[in-house]
């Protein structure tokens, strides 16, 4: 981009140009009232620079909030143009969709230069716009009534609307003081909340939380913080949109302050506590680090302090993401099952059942499972049926069953006047649409001092980039992942009530990472009619999340296990620190026994 003399551009209008305010350009909606037209003399000071463009920032506002004073300015090369220059633009207003004319993510107004004009150097930058309790406080609701495209609908309404808040903003200089992490540094992004208190503390801040403010590392280094850590002083950037959600771009980098929270650690179980545990692992195979390796041995040895029974999520074949036909997964679990050693847990066992090559989804050629591990020395006993080494049994060193069970699905039989399964470990329902091309539940029948308890591990489908954000142009969003869990939960929630129709009185446990919050359609079609009750749903809202996203790795009692004295722990260990080994926290009940 050549960067011209103001008496080498011709500035005036034309047939087709008209001489207009950055403001207008913006205009008080979501989409440019100019957009496709072309426009001159549009002036500005230079405010931050990238690659391909940069923000330009009228120095003499007018008094409408509504309108935002700054822009992006498309140059496609980089720019000649640097911070602190006065420029005249000329150029198409243009509308650009992250990731796409098809995404639901909103569009950023911009102007698509063909012409620059630098007209002075050095000069003051406009002061930036304090967003919090001292300055402009986001509306509490993301929207408010619009529905549909709210792009091409009626109304805009900054102080009702946080979408239309975040959107009067666009491309100004913003500024956040004394913020708090809500949630630890990932991808070079971390979200905030302005003025967010002393520190140390977990702020429960969701993705929906339009206090939230993401700060990008796309224009200055952002320092690695966890959750609590604060960001003393102000933090400067412009304000940008990418890929779901409002972001701003660092223009210099902030200092950080350790607020002190630690990785958290549940209490052993007491003599005659059953404790039973779900963790997620992510993609876990040998080629997993050993540093990482080390933390997932840590969350369960240190942290979840060694459990009878691991519902474990995320477990990959031993040639990990290689798509080379491989499906058993015996050196993945020696290598977690010795690593738990190592760190002063007790010998493990694992059983699971081996999936088809490549029919189970996560991660391309990993072959994804879910599965138990489980200890014996304290009174618990996994239960092989039919009996282990028989031509159905669980074969190979790994626990997993051969590739003919990977279609049959388990049973519940009346065994005297109680249950069993037909299948332990057996699949639930495998060749249910509902989990084509994801992982298959797995029941497993233990023993734990002599009475019979089923436990079922999950690994729902995950969210995905189909799901539209909440932050998104579309009102409310899709979920369309969610149809998927649906059915899911009425395979496992039918599953469940036909033990319970066996034996009103088994003792069922439901666990694993559901990928779905305690208050969703999915939860309450696994909860109706079975007696299951979510634990994760009783657990205060400040401490209720074992992701960013919220609660999505639960544990499930049936009614006889529930009026039992128990404890439920989700132990933050993942979630809020920025050196984690995965972005799941485990959690754990301990279920008291002891007592007839």
């Amino acid at each position: 981009m050549i960067a011209l003399p103001l008496a080498a551009l011709p500035l005036g209008p034309t047939a087709e140009a008209a001489t207009v305010r950055i403001r207008d350009v913006q205009g008080a909606a979501h989409r440019s009232p100019l957009n496709g037209r072309h426009v001159t003399g549009v002036a500005g000071i230079v405010t931050a620079v990238t690659g391909n463009g940069f923000w330009m920032q009228d120095p003499s506002p007018d008094k409408n909030d509504a309108t935002s004073e700054g822009v992006f300015v498309f140059t496609r090369t980089r720019p000649t143009a640097v911070v602190a220059d006065s420029v005249k633009v000329e150029g198409k207003v243009s509308e650009f969709r992250p990731g796409g004319s098809k995404t639901a993510n909103l569009s950023r107004t911009e102007i698509d230069a063909t012409r620059t004009a630098v007209l002075a150097h050095g000069r003051p930058l406009p002061a930036p716009i304090l967003i919090g309790p001292k300055g402009r406080r986001a509306p509490g609701a993301i929207n408010t009534g619009r529905l549909g495209d709210i792009e091409t609908k009626g109304g805009f309404d900054p102080a009702r609307n946080a979408l239309d808040f975040y959107e009067s903003l666009e491309g100004m200089r913003v500024r956040v003081q004394n913020a708090v992490a809500a949630g630890p540094t990932q991808d070079g992004e971390v979200p905030v909340i302005p003025e967010g208190g002393k520190g140390g503390q977990r702020l429960g801040a969701a993705p929906d939380d339009t206090r939230r403010i993401v700060l990008d590392d796309g224009l200055a280094a952002l320092p690695p913080v966890s959750t609590g850590d604060r960001l003393p002083g102000p933090a400067d950037g412009v304000l940008d949109y990418g890929f779901g959600t409002f972001k701003l771009l660092l223009t210099a980098t902030p200092r950080a302050e350790r607020g002190g929270l630690a990785p958290e650690a549940t209490r052993a179980p007491k003599p005659g506590e059953l404790a039973v545990a779900t963790v997620a692992l992510e993609n876990f195979s040998p080629d997993t680090p050993a540093p990482r390796l080390r933390a997932y041995a840590g969350d369960i040895v240190q942290g979840l302090r060694s459990p009878d029974v691991v519902a474990v999520s995320g477990l990959l074949d031993n040639s990990g993401a290689k798509d080379d036909d491989t499906v058993v997964a015996d050196q993945t679990v020696a290598d977690l099952v010795t690593a738990i050693s190592a760190a002063g847990g007790p010998p493990y066992d694992w059983r699971s059942i081996t999936p088809r090559n490549k029919s189970d989804g996560g991660e391309k050629g990993g072959n994804n499972r879910v599965g138990f591990l489980f200890r014996t020395d304290r009174g618990l006993s996994f239960v092989d049926s039919p009996a282990e080494g028989s031509d159905d049994g669980p074969s190979g060193d790994d626990g997993d069953t051969g590739p003919n069970l990977t279609a049959t699905p388990v049973k519940a039989v009346r065994a005297g006047k109680g249950v069993r399964l037909s299948l332990s470990p057996g699949r639930v329902a495998p060749t249910d649409p509902a989990w084509a091309g994801t992982r298959k539940p797995v029941a497993g029948e233990v023993t734990w001092q002599g009475r019979r308890i089923i436990i079922i591990a999950n690994h729902w489908s995950p969210r995905t980039s189909d799901d539209q954000p909440d932050f998104g142009r579309f009102q409310p969003p899709a979920r369309p992942t969610a149809w998927q869990r649906e059915p899911q939960a009425r395979v496992v929630a039918g599953f469940v009530k036909s033990i319970r129709a066996a034996d009103k009185n088994a003792d069922v446990i439901v666990a694993g990472n559901l990928n779905e919050t305690e208050s969703t359609e999915p939860l309450r079609m696994l909860t109706q009619d079975t007696g299951l009750r979510d634990l994760p749903a009783e657990v205060p809202a400040k401490d209720r999340y074992t992701a960013p996203a919220g609660a999505l790795d639960h544990i499930l009692l049936s009614p006889d296990l529930s009026r039992r004295k128990h404890e439920y722990d989700i132990v933050h260990r993942a979630s809020d620190f920025a050196d984690r080994a995965g972005d799941h926290d485990p959690s754990l009940v301990r279920i008291d026994f002891s007592a007839k």
